[in-house]
This record gives structure tokens, C-alpha cells and sequence, in this order.
């Protein structure tokens, strides 16, 4: 794209061109891509970030000239931009794996010898488009080149051979609610930690279910762990409930690997018309069946007050029941940036 020349504009023209690049970058653009979209430098639009912090949206007129120069220039914002969102503390020596404010405090004073303060640097990175996020954690041992072979290449090979032999795919996975996991907030009185009244036991539920890029839902609960003999279990239910061939991709769990499952698999009854393939290993951000165990602990068990196994396991049914309904809300799962490839 060819670049536009900001000083051959006139005041009005390039003072709305500098507000309008502003605003893209506050909803949450790479400032480097609205320079793109924009046609200018990206040492450019940094430059007008740096007005901006300096000074507000009268800082962007065109038609001011001069001023102190602001603490932190477009080469600094850039600088600071580019290291919060392509590395991370450790790589900047730091011994923490997420970025805090009082951390990038640290980070510019070391770089630039300017101290800035954490209220200061949450409105900087504010004003960069960028915000408090919760990560996505992610196993240092994962391959990213298996990672990438199946992106690529394994599973559009098991899409295409699904559609040849009229196949349904189903993603599967297994999880365990505990009594005192909790999620959420709840309002009170400001320094003061509210305090729920619940049970002091401790006790589980273990599931297992598989999702469809359809929107289907299927799910056992069980009350020992999920090992070869529970899981042929459930397969048994799935070829029951679903007609026709079913791809079911799991991840190399032990049980899904083991000897009674692969001898049930290759059984006469059930060989034409189930098949297992299975994920590349420490890759459950891969699994759109995550998002089930997610809504289930975040959305329903984790914000009720559970007192008995049997209320817990009530609560559990109940909620899978509902989501099983909601086969629009199953469909969102595989529309997350990590599924988005299977749905």
C-alpha cells in the first residue's frame, strides 16, 4: 500500500486521520496494523500515541505546534508495545511467567531510566489497546510442529475422510468437579473478604462426554476414576445414542490407549463403525469437549454451594442436561481461536 505523506494534509484532515488512528487502537487494534489500514509509518502513528498520552485528544490538533517533548516517545511506546505482546518476563529476565504493571514499571525504568508508576502503566497499556486478560496456559511440553502437522495435515485428512464415509466427528474428554472449587465474585463492604458458608468435606465427580461440531452433547458421570473399563463404557453409549459411523478424537490418555479399548475397537460389532484418532500430546486447548468442563465448573458446580455427593452429582447432571439443550452454545465451543479449525 502506498504511503500517505501526514504533512501534505491539511490541519483538519490530519487531526481527524490522527484521532481516527487513535480510536482503532484503543478498540483493541495492533497499532501497527492500523498504520497499515491507514496507509502511514508505523513510526508515525507511535509518534501520535505519544502526543495522546502526553496530552489528551487536544494534544492530536494539527495545528499546535511545539511543546515539551513527553517522557515516553513513539520509539519508546513502540518499544514497550512490542515487548508485552511478543515476549515474555522471562525472556526479559524477569522470574514470572505473566506481565504486571508494577513489572513493565520496572521494565522501563531498566530500558529507559524514566520511572513511572502502576496506575501510570495500566493507562499507558490502556492507551496501547491492550488489557488484563486471563492467559491460556499452555504445556512446556508441547510441540509446536505436532501442533502444526495436525493444524495442517492430520486432521483435515480425518474431516475429508469423515465426509467419504458420511462420518460423524466427536471430540471426547474426561474431568473431575471438586466440592470446594469455586468461581466467581460477589459483591461487599470494600476491604473485607465476603465469606460463604459451605461444606468442610471433601468429595468428586468424575465425567466423561464428547461433543459434535453440530451441537450435540454426550456425557456419563461415574463415580470411580475414568479408567479402559469406564470408557468402553461410554463408547458403548455413544454407539447406542449415535447412528452411523462416529470419528471419536481424544487425547493419548492411558485409558484411551489401552488393550481392552483397542480389543473393543476392533471387535466385529464395532470396528465399521467406530474409529479413534488422537490429539498431538499436551494440547487440550486443541479439544473443543475443554469447553464443556470450563462451562460446567465456572458456569454451574463453581458457583453453587454443594453439601453431599448426591446434591453434587444432581448438580452435575442437571447443568450437562441443560447445556445437552443448547446446541447453539455447544456450537460456540468449537469457535474459540484454538477450535476454531474443527468446527
Amino acid at each position: 500500500m502506498k504511503k500517505n505523506d501526514a504533512r501534505r494534509l491539511n490541519h483538519k484532515t490530519l487531526t481527524e486521520l490522527r484521532k481516527r488512528a487513535i480510536s482503532s487502537v484503543q478498540d483493541g487494534e495492533s497499532p501497527e496494523v492500523v498504520a497499515r489500514a491507514l496507509g502511514i509509518n508505523r513510526v508515525t502513528i507511535y509518534g501520535w500515541l505519544a502526543r495522546y498520552r502526553d496530552g489528551g485528544w487536544g494534544a492530536l490538533d494539527a495545528r499546535k505546534r511545539g511543546g515539551r517533548p513527553p517522557k515516553l516517545d513513539g520509539k519508546a511506546l513502540r518499544w514497550i508495545y512490542r515487548t508485552v505482546t511478543r515476549k515474555n518476563p522471562e525472556q526479559m529476565n524477569f522470574p514470572f511467567a505473566l506481565w504486571t504493571t508494577a513489572m513493565i514499571a520496572a521494565l522501563i525504568y531498566r530500558k529507559f531510566r524514566i520511572q513511572v508508576s502502576r496506575w501510570s502503566v495500566g493507562r499507558l497499556l490502556n492507551q496501547l489497546g491492550l488489557s488484563v486478560q486471563r492467559p491460556m496456559w499452555r504445556a512446556y511440553q508441547q510441540n509446536p510442529k505436532e501442533v502444526e502437522q495436525w493444524l495442517k495435515d492430520e486432521y483435515p485428512k480425518i474431516a475429508a475422510k469423515a465426509k467419504r464415509l458420511k462420518a460423524r466427528i466427536f471430540f471426547g474428554d474426561e474431568a473431575g468437579v471438586r466440592s470446594d472449587f469455586h468461581s466467581g465474585t460477589t459483591w461487599g463492604v470494600r476491604g473485607r473478604t465476603p465469606i460463604v458458608s459451605t461444606t468442610g468435606q471433601r468429595f468428586g465427580c468424575n465425567m466423561i462426554s464428547a461433543v459434535s461440531p453440530r451441537g450435540e452433547l454426550r456425557f456419563m458421570v461415574t463415580k470411580g476414576r475414568v479408567g479402559a473399563k469406564v470408557f468402553i463404557d461410554f463408547l458403548k453409549r455413544l454407539l447406542r445414542d449415535i447412528p452411523g459411523r462416529i470419528f471419536l478424537i481424544v487425547d493419548g490418555h492411558p485409558a484411551h490407549k489401552a488393550k481392552l479399548v483397542k480389543t473393543f475397537i476392533e471387535s466385529v460389532k464395532v470396528k465399521d463403525r467406530l474409529q479413534l484418532f488422537f490429539l498431538p500430546p499436551y494440547s487440550p486447548e486443541l479439544n473443543p469437549d475443554e469447553w464443556v468442563w470450563n462451562d460446567l465448573k465456572n458456569n454451574g458446580i463453581g458457583r453453587k454451594i454443594i453439601t453431599s455427593k448426591d446434591q453434587m452429582k444432581k448438580e452435575v447432571v442437571s447443568h450437562l442436561r441443560s447445556l445437552q439443550k443448547a446446541s447453539d452454545k455447544v456450537r460456540s465451543f468449537f469457535q474459540a481461536p484454538t477450535t476454531k479449525y474443527a468446527a
